[in-house]
């Protein structure tokens, strides 16, 4: 399957390139005079043009003037550098060429007024007050790294994996994580797309941005979001455009992606396209303390294997076809996304006993509407997005052999093969199929008095059907599907103002939550010699009320504070509720939610632009003291590391910590990023019900990296081996402290070394070559480039060196 993709696909840049080789794209100039403000002419300044997907340095002649052709229609800045000045200019090219004199004014030249008042959405978004980071994904399209790698290179985010491609993935957000984080594609919560779908099947070139909100999250998501949100806005590019990528590396590891939009321009008709597939055999090296092998006798070693079965395939696709402009609707649009999925389950909760012949099969067929208007009346809004898809789940686990990390099977002392005590790998044997069907509905109306005053209120539904079948039950049985139904509804409403000439910004909201499960088992009871079926039904509803806000103050142009702060209510998901066999997780139905008081007080400064230089800094501090927090039932010795799990309820725990980033950039060429988290999470319930101290009270929570860092380095040089061609250098280290997977109590209970986390530095490398045509990227990764060793969730080893290379290509304005 990943050849015959291959061979589409590049079959697909051939043809496209043929065709956009004959394409009347028309192009425009732009020709300037430099002046200054007594209206004398500027000679010999450097000069840059950028735009969306263009960038070039010039300089202009000795009379200051300067031309550049080839651009298209678009909107650019012009920056001159005058070594100990620079000034900013917007061009605005429609469809003609642009001939104007850029007039330099000398006055500015104090920091304040240096601070570039370019206003981006990114900008906007972060200046409101939450603490929220937002991600550009423009150059991180062109490389070989997936939306997840991007989040962990983020500010305050820790993504954890359990192996490769296709494994698990957890999120921590200061110190919160799981659930507790909720993912979003345009507002729409991912787990409605099903197992299938998730992050890394969504190439960065099909993003626009990405909104990390840390703590706070605010109303208009109107999720249970308890930690923060991470929401995905899909590229809403309205012109033509044909992107497509593939990518090989290490393990076997296959990636493609294409997207398309098309809309012509007698119409305000619109068709957009994409398709996916990932493969890889995950087949990587993994040695040290937490790989095992147990000889007859019982003696254990250390050994260096490599994993044997954990195969990864997914593979998708989405069309939807909309209007745009009408009179009763900005955008309305119908869409389809299907995938498939199919996954071998190495090992479970821990990396201590292989598995073998577990593997995962899943598919879900989804169909959304979108709909949004700005002015149905004067300052009145609304959108609506709904989703409603069917998922299907397939567990198969039926091979009753224990098998070592050779991929051999375990021998007794008499040399005999040992079969597990219950008959499969994990648990009793299964052919389960679960079939989901799921209703998401998020609306909202916004009312804008004026240009400072605004009303939103936003509505979610959400609905979750699930029944179980498995074949291995007898026919009786089966005759009776047990069944676990989820729903939920959460209003949110906000006012936002922004009052003293948008010095200050204020959000204020109250969100409604209620919850209703149902449970409905089956099961066989043996009375008066007859076999009697009885029914088990568990019902329960939950209320509860959260509320926050968030406030901004523009100290000066390029100094702004930001506090936030909010009751958060978080529920259990279906998963945590009734268990989900497939990534080893046990049933609880007795959850209960899990509330948290968040607070985040920090402040942004930049980005100002000195010279050459352009410098921004940014901080947080959080707090965050929840009850009833729910995690991964963890082990408080080494010895009891089951390879299931049920998430239970924390009665309290409490984190208090900080993050930081700096980002420096000079001549636009060298590009640095540093970022730091650092918390304190631990378990804060003091006494139990006789008024004993607990043994768990103020222990750090297992299985929580609390301190990470990330410094990433980028440079850029112009005209390498091609005229206009650029070639990008990356380099990314990231560190990792310390932490223990098991609880840490008390001197005497088997902790030692094999029971923490290393200290981790994970060193990434890349570079990328961009032709001259802007069209065709070719890029090349190392990932983990000394080979260390790298680990996750409860010790879980991530690959080892990696080596990846990729084709980026793209045509536009067809």
């Amino acid at each position: 399957m990943r050849y015959f993709l291959s061979i589409i696909i590049f079959n697909i840049l051939f043809i496209v390139s043929s065709y956009g080789q004959n394409q009347d794209q028309t192009t425009f100039s732009l020709a300037g005079t430099l002046v200054n403000d007594q209206d004398k002419v500027i000679s010999e300044a450097n000069i840059n043009i950028s735009g969306f997907d263009y960038e070039k340095d010039v300089i202009a002649d000795r009379q200051g003037k300067f031309k550049v052709n080839n651009l298209k229609a678009g909107v650019y800045i012009v920056t001159v550098n005058l070594n100990d000045f620079i000034d900013y200019f917007q061009v605005n090219i429609v469809n003609q060429d642009v001939v104007r004199d850029f007039k330099v004014d000398r006055s500015k030249n104090n920091l304040d007024e240096v601070f570039l008042k370019v206003q981006s959405v990114k900008s906007e978004i972060e200046k409101k007050g939450f603490a929220v980071n937002v991600i550009e994904t423009k150059e991180s399209a062109t490389r070989n790294l997936q939306t997840n790698e991007l989040l962990d290179q983020s500010v305050g985010v820790r993504v954890r994996r359990n192996g490769g491609l296709g494994a698990a993935v957890d999120y921590n957000l200061n110190g919160l994580s799981g659930n507790s984080i909720r993912i979003f594609i345009d507002g729409i919560p991912i787990s409605t797309y099903g197992s299938s779908f998730d992050l890394n099947s969504l190439s960065p070139a099909m993003i626009e941005r990405i909104e990390v909100y840390k703590g706070v999250v605010p109303g208009k998501l109107s999720g249970d979001a308890l930690g923060g949100a991470i929401n995905i806005v899909l590229n809403k590019d309205i012109q033509n455009h044909i992107n497509a990528s593939i990518s090989y590396g290490s393990f076997n590891t296959t990636q493609a992606n294409i997207n398309a939009f098309y809309k012509a321009d007698s119409t305000n008709l619109y068709l957009r396209a994409s398709a996916f597939y990932n493969y890889s055999d995950n087949d990587y090296e993994i040695w040290g303390r937490f790989v095992k092998d147990i000889a007859p006798n019982g003696r254990i070693t250390n050994i260096r294997a490599k994993r044997f079965e954990d195969a990864f395939k997914s593979y998708g696709g989405n069309v939807e076809a909309g209007y745009t402009d009408l009179s009763w609707a900005d955008n309305i649009s119908l869409g389809y996304t299907h995938s498939d999925l199919y996954n071998e389950i190495q090992h479970g909760l821990y990396m201590t006993i292989p598995y073998k012949g577990r593997y995962q099969e899943a598919q879900a067929n989804a169909f959304n509407l979108n709909y949004n208007k700005k002015d149905i009346l004067k300052g009145l809004g609304a959108n609506i997005n709904a989703v409603y898809s069917k998922r299907e789940t397939f567990i198969s686990d039926t091979v009753s052999y224990v098998y070592n990390w050779y991929g051999e099977k375990s021998l007794d002392l008499d040399g005999d093969p040992i079969r597990t005590s219950t008959g499969a790998q994990q648990g009793a044997p299964t052919l389960l199929t679960l079939d989901r069907d799921i209703l998401s509905l998020r609306g909202g109306i916004d009312y804008s008095f004026n240009k400072q005053h605004k009303l939103l209120l936003n509505h979610l539904f959400n609905s979750v059907d699930r029944s179980e079948d498995d074949a291995v039950k007898t026919n009786l049985q089966r005759q009776f599907q047990e069944t676990r139904k989820v729903q939920q509804n959460i209003s949110s409403l906000t006012y936002e103002n922004h009052l003293f000439d948008d010095h200050l910004k204020t959000t204020i909201f109250g969100k409604y939550y209620h919850i209703k499960t149902n449970r409905t088992d089956f099961d066989v009871v043996r009375q008066n010699q007859q076999n009697i079926i009885v029914k088990d039904e568990e019902s329960r509803s939950i209320d509860n009320i959260g509320y926050g806000g968030a406030i901004s103050y523009l100290i000066k142009p390029a100094v702004t504070l930001l506090g936030s702060a909010e009751r958060a209510i978080r529920f259990p998901t279906e998963s945590e509720f009734f268990g989900a066999p497939g990534e080893n997780m046990l049933a609880n139905p007795g959850l209960s939610p899990e509330i948290s008081d968040n607070y985040n007080l920090g402040f942004k400064v930049g980005p100002y632009q000195y010279k050459s230089h352009q410098l921004s800094v940014s901080a947080n501090g959080f707090i965050r003291d929840t009850k009833d927090k729910i995690a991964r039932q963890a082990s408080r010795n080494s010895n009891d590391a089951q390879e299931a799990a049920p998430f239970v309820n924390l009665n309290k725990t409490f984190s208090q910590g900080f993050d930081a980033e700096l980002n420096y950039s000079y001549r636009r060429n060298l590009k640095f990023s540093l970022n730091v988290s650092k918390f304190n999470s631990y378990f804060n319930d003091k006494y139990d019900s006789n008024g004993n101290v607990l043994e768990l009270y103020r222990k750090q929570l297992p299985n929580n990296p609390f301190f990470t860092a990330n410094a990433n380095l980028q440079y850029s040089l112009r005209n390498v081996l091609q005229k206009e061609s650029k070639l990008n250098l990356f380099y990314n280290l990231n560190f990792v402290d310390s932490f223990y997977n098991i609880w840490l109590i008390g001197p005497m209970n088997g902790i030692d070394d094999r029971d923490q986390i290393p200290e981790q530095y994970l060193h990434d490398f890349g570079l990328s070559y961009t032709f001259p045509n802007k069209n065709l990227i070719a890029s090349f990764d190392v990932k983990n480039i000394l080979n260390d060793e790298i680990y996750d969730n409860f010790g879980v080893q991530r690959p080892g060196r990696a080596f990846y290379i990729k084709l980026n290509y793209t045509l536009k304005n067809f």
